[in-house]
């Protein structure tokens, strides 16, 4: 049976982003035709954590309503270098516990980070969705693999707004940032859109 997780934002004993949280868990149970879901507030309740700071809470599930939690110190990873890698087949619908696509992706590329382009449009990657910063805007593509609940968070509140970003536009933009539910704007990490290493006319990009 199928094994899916979620990764949530705990920071000074606070959970974040709860609603949207739970209305993936009810819309994982709903697609593959299960009554009922699991109650995400009621979860953190009974954890007992009473530690301040940044954690995720790395929670796993099946559709039996099995379920395994792990309250994990988090730090945002700074990132050195990103390859876009093309593979028109892979689709990351519902939020899977098994990541083999991905790390197998990952293990083709000479870069400590992917950016997945799929029949021509940037996607997400492998563990985040993306934004791009033109003038004083931010964009995220249309086509991405996972609607995070960040991403989703962030255009409800009109910080960001979604466009097509393809190979033939991506150098429009001259800045990107990762975003997902343990990473909110962050001005530490905005990336200039060349630590992309291979984009269009730089190299070939890498085709999985």
């Amino acid at each position: 049976m199928s094994q899916f997780i979620e990764s949530i934002k705990v920071e000074d004993q606070e959970i974040f982003l709860l609603d949207l949280h739970q209305k993936r868990i009810n819309q994982t149970f709903a697609h593959f035709g299960k009554e009922g879901s699991i109650d995400l507030a009621k979860i953190f309740k009974n954890l007992e954590h009473d530690e301040d700071g940044l954690f995720k809470l790395r929670l796993s599930y099946d559709l039996d309503k099995r379920i395994r939690t792990m309250m994990i110190p988090y730090a945002i990873p700074e990132i050195h270098s990103f390859q876009l890698v093309e593979n028109n087949s892979f689709d990351y619908s519902f939020k899977f516990e098994d990541r083999k696509e991905l790390d197998k992706m990952k293990m083709k590329s000479k870069a400590e980070e992917i950016i997945i382009v799929k029949n021509n449009h940037i996607t997400d990657t492998s563990f985040s969705n993306i934004l791009f910063l033109k003038g004083k805007d931010w964009f995220t593509p249309a086509t991405y693999l996972l609607n995070g609940v960040q991403r989703q968070n962030l255009l409800k509140h009109k910080k960001i707004k979604e466009t097509e970003i393809t190979l033939q536009n991506i150098k429009q933009f001259s800045h990107f940032q990762l975003i997902n539910a343990m990473n909110d704007f962050d001005d530490m990490f905005i990336y200039p859109i060349d630590r992309i290493t291979n984009l269009p006319g730089n190299e070939e990009y890498l085709d999985l």
